[in-house]
């Protein structure tokens, strides 16, 4: 079943148990991947809608952060519920250990030993941990630390 497919579903059964927050998060969810689909001019891919998915939830991530310093806990609140529910059609985030060991292999394949070489660490260690849930900033703090920058 792919992604859409499933949203389509669960937003069904979210009307039927008068779940309003999870069906608002679920059209919003659908509304995303329906202006991806229409952007590229074609059905949307489960990698772009993981995609999609990843940036929805770094736009609650931010507004939370942005809610906390305002001081608005109410907003705060609604916004983790909100992440809580998209984070549920993640697949699970790589451990330390594994980003440890992809951005060390990579270091190793392009024998990088500087800062100069981050832009290609990086992005040859996004590639290998595509699919994944992994937060760009997490690698990268990885292979700075490995690269000494």
């Amino acid at each position: 079943m792919s992604m859409g497919e499933k949203i389509q579903r669960d937003m069904v059964a979210a009307m039927k148990s008068k779940d309003n927050l999870r069906l608002d998060v679920l059209r919003g969810i659908k509304t995303a991947l329906k202006l991806k689909e229409v952007e590229r001019g074609r059905g949307a891919s489960d990698d772009e809608a993981l995609q999609v998915l990843q940036s929805l939830a770094k736009q609650r991530k931010d507004s939370i952060e942005q809610f906390s310093k305002g001081g608005r806990q109410d907003l705060v609140e609604r916004e983790q519920a909100e992440l809580a529910i998209l984070e549920s059609y993640l697949p699970a985030a790589p451990s330390a250990q594994e980003i440890r060991a992809v951005v060390q292999e990579v270091i190793v394949e392009l024998e990088a030993s500087s800062a100069k070489d981050l832009g290609k660490v990086m992005k040859l260690a996004m590639s290998r941990l595509s699919g994944k849930n992994v937060d760009g900033k997490v690698v990268n703090a990885e292979a700075r630390a490995q690269l000494g920058a």
